[in-house]
């Protein structure tokens, strides 16, 4: 009984280690990526600015990219 026990609790904790690590790759593919204002303007977006966070591409299809 102890040593199923013993087991169980190793692979919660690997299973929870796994989750951590593909949750910080899935964190890191999702995060949006940069646009240039120029573009932003060929591709049809407008550049919007945001106070004390940066100006935003906002592009016809209505999603959103930071400017660089």
């Amino acid at each position: 009984m102890r040593i199923r026990r013993t087991l169980g609790l190793a692979l919660a904790t690997v299973t929870v280690a796994g989750m951590s690590a593909f949750g910080a790759v899935s964190a890191e593919a999702a995060s949006s990526p940069t646009i240039t204002g120029d573009e932003c303007t060929a591709a049809g977006g407008k550049i919007t600015s945001r106070p004390y966070a940066g100006d935003l591409c906002v592009l016809p299809d209505g999603t959103s990219q930071p400017v660089t």
